[in-house]
């Protein structure tokens, strides 16, 4: 039976945005938004899955190795884990601007998330920070509310 799902953007919604041009390169410039925690943790107990959707093309800049990013995601589900906040998975684009189809707003990450763990997006929520977000959402049929500092601070009226 397909499960709902909260998706969640990572900079600027799980950890705190560093600014343009610059990315997070170790765990130890990660910050983690306190309000990410009470989200994850709300929306497990309401039984939906939880899965980051993140753009990361210092990848595809050489700015940031594969290993490294894994290893960031890997500590941050953890950090989550340990404050009670499951994420079931970590979705990344590591491609440049207009390469490929999983860069967001384009739906390859939601699509290959709704193969892997059979999600209902008609129930589903992306909470992002960006218009790129709000694009995804609209591009593959979710809910959308936009994050600022950990606070929601645009959701759609009723």
């Amino acid at each position: 039976m397909s499960r709902p799902c909260l998706f969640l953007d990572r900079d600027g919604v799980i950890n705190v945005k560093l600014p343009d041009g610059a990315y997070v390169r170790t765990w130890d410039e990660f910050r983690l938004i306190p309000a990410a925690v009470d989200w994850v943790r709300l929306f497990n107990t309401a039984g939906y899955l939880v899965v980051v959707v993140t753009n990361q093309r210092g990848v595809a800049r050489g700015l940031i190795r594969p290993e490294d990013l894994d290893d960031i995601h890997a500590r941050m589900t953890a950090e989550l884990a340990r404050r009670g906040a499951r994420v079931d998975g970590v979705l990344v684009c590591p491609h440049e601007e207009a390469t490929c189809d999983c860069r967001k707003p384009r739906p390859g990450l939601i699509r290959e998330a709704q193969r892997r763990w059979d999600i209902d997006l008609g129930r589903s929520l992306l909470i992002g920070d960006s218009e790129s977000d709000r694009q995804l959402a609209v591009n593959c049929g979710l809910h959308f509310l936009l994050a600022r500092d950990g606070h929601i601070v645009d959701a759609p009226p009723g």
